[in-house]
């Protein structure tokens, strides 16, 4: 295990290398820059372009240099732990992503947590209670929860949640605490919102991890393994616990390298719907306004994110089943 690991380990540099190299290379293949854009901005307004203007832009954010030249600025200084300039912020790119990259993480492992407390028993029950009342309706909702497209279901909680609840429904905190400090008020500020991002983004991924969950444990109910530890004298539950349950865990522990992205990129409408202050709708914006250094920043911490998630579901794997550790 220890020697897989450092493998892995050894492996990330020269994979995140490659990433960013792709990346930066992605964004520039756009059509223009960002100072083209601006200038066709000013047009549209009816301004009067200065081409000196421009030209100085380029100058100052280093858009006149060769493309190898902008790529090793970028990375030398990510290195580093500098990601750039923001051209459409005027700031640094790491003072843009950082509270927004720590509140993306916290409601992707909410929603993972989430996602993870529901299928979890209701697969189990559908399993065990095949073609049962309760398996044909958890199966009738799982359907549901995969067709409803999740800014719709934003609309109709939030309006349950002003209507019914009477509470600030938008954004993750309330106007009070946007802007403040850290402190305990403002966590609790931030639970109480969390929960409606959370429940919708998890909906889908729980309706499908269901389906997953009932399957793979059909499959392992009635292997010849099984069928030995009941006749050995173990109690249902516990004889569910130990092996089948154990075997058919692994799609929930697979999940985690491609889950945390993925919430990053693929929650951007229901980010806009409901005024999340989240990664999704500033890395829209970077890829729209061509501010390179800011979407590339987000993009390869998307990607390190994938790297990471893979290597820890594969440590996870390789505990939980030892069939894995074996091969």
């Amino acid at each position: 295990m220890g020697r897989f690991i450092f493998r892995r380990l050894l492996g990330m540099g020269p994979f995140l290398l490659l990433v960013s190299i792709s990346v930066f290379m992605l964004i520039k293949l756009t059509p223009g820059d960002f100072v083209q854009n601006y200038a066709a901005a000013l047009a549209a307004s009816g301004e009067t372009v200065d081409d000196a203007m421009l030209a100085a832009m380029r100058q100052r954010y280093g858009l006149d240099q060769p493309l190898i030249v902008q790529y090793w600025d970028w990375i030398s200084g990510v290195v580093r732990g500098d990601f750039g300039y923001s051209f459409q912020w005027q700031q640094p790119v790491v003072n843009l992503i950082g509270e927004r990259m720590g509140l993306t993480l916290v409601l992707s492992v909410s929603t993972l947590l989430f996602t993870w407390a529901v299928a979890l028993p209701i697969g189990v029950y559908s399993a065990v209670r095949r073609y049962s009342f309760g398996d044909y309706f958890f199966t009738l909702l799982g359907f549901i929860g995969l067709a409803v497209p999740g800014f719709l279901l934003g609309l109709v909680l939030m309006y349950v949640g002003v209507s019914v609840f009477h509470s600030d429904v938008g954004g993750l905190f309330s106007p009070p605490f946007i802007d403040a400090p850290w402190s305990l008020a403002r966590v609790r500020d931030l639970m109480a919102h969390l929960w409606i991002p959370m429940v919708i983004l998890g909906t889908s991924g729980a309706a499908s991890l269901i389906r997953i969950m009932r399957a793979n444990l059909l499959d392992q109910l009635h292997q010849p393994y099984v069928d030995t530890a009941r006749a050995k004298g173990l109690s249902e539950f516990t004889l569910l616990v130990r092996y089948p349950i154990r075997v058919a865990l692994n799609p929930f522990v697979s999940t985690i390298g491609w889950v945390l992205p993925n919430l990053v990129s693929g929650s951007v409408i229901l980010s806009i719907v409901l005024n999340l202050p989240t990664a999704g709708p500033l890395l829209l914006q970077a890829l729209l306004g061509q501010d390179q250094y800011l979407a590339g920043a987000f993009l390869l911490l998307m990607c390190t994110l994938t790297v990471v998630g893979t290597l820890l579901s594969d440590i996870l794997l390789a505990l939980l089943d030892p069939r894995i550790r074996f091969q």
